[in-house]
């Protein structure tokens, strides 16, 4: 059986850009210099990932609850006004592998009910059928557990599992769960390690269903 586990921000959705908008938005609103540096080391963490990275900067005493607050606000704010933008081909992609007898899962570092409501906003969360938030893990990515527990949930093998992933940290934890991580840069550039780790580094997500469809092809040669 083939098996495939997605991230969300920046893979399915372009909401990664929104996230930062909105934490900019707050943190220019409270004074604090910075953030548009500091944010890139929170893509592919979960809250409490963020939490630590954002007191280590800001300090221990910094209201990061407060601010996660008006973060989710300004976020939901920019969303209502101009909606969720979905990524380049994700309803192609799932569509096909659907077709095709795929299992399909999801890994992300946003919260459950966060990733079902997107999801079924979009009219994709059918096709899923293992979904894991950041809540449901101790630790998030880069460790593995994750995708492991995605893997399990799925009953694949990581070793024979495609991982779909924009992030640094989502890669890192995919290539150590023992999966074969694509990369489909979004914010970040690929960098020599991201090339070591993964399979293959493709720009969107049409050209991942290209590739797959080409892997099955000389599979059946």
């Amino acid at each position: 059986m083939k098996s495939i586990v997605f991230d969300m921000d920046g893979v399915l959705f372009d909401t990664e850009r929104v996230c930062m908008e909105s934490w900019v938005n707050v943190a220019e609103r409270r004074g604090m210099p910075g953030m548009r540096e500091v944010f890139p080391s929170c893509i592919g963490r979960n809250a409490a990932d963020d939490e630590k990275i954002i007191k280590d900067h800001y300090g221990e005493d910094f209201d990061y609850q407060g601010f996660r607050k008006e973060t989710s606000e300004e976020f939901w704010r920019i969303i209502e006004e101009g909606g969720l933008p979905q990524k380049k081909g994700v309803k192609e992609l799932l569509s096909f592998l659907a077709q095709d007898g795929w299992k399909i899962g999801l890994a992300s570092s946003t919260k459950r009910s966060s990733v079902l409501s997107h999801l079924e906003s979009a009219g994709i969360l059918k096709y899923f059928e293992f979904i894991i938030g950041g809540e449901e893990i101790e630790h998030s990515k880069p460790e593995p557990e994750i995708y492991l527990k995605a893997c399990a949930g799925l009953d694949a093998k990581p070793s024979e599992t495609l991982a779909i992933e924009d992030s640094y940290n989502g890669i890192r934890s995919a290539s150590r769960a023992g999966m074969i991580p694509v990369m489909v840069p979004d914010m970040l550039p690929p960098t020599p390690e991201m090339e070591k780790l993964s399979c293959v580094i493709l720009p969107d997500l049409m050209e991942v269903l290209s590739w797959i469809r080409e892997r099955e092809e000389k599979s059946i040669g």
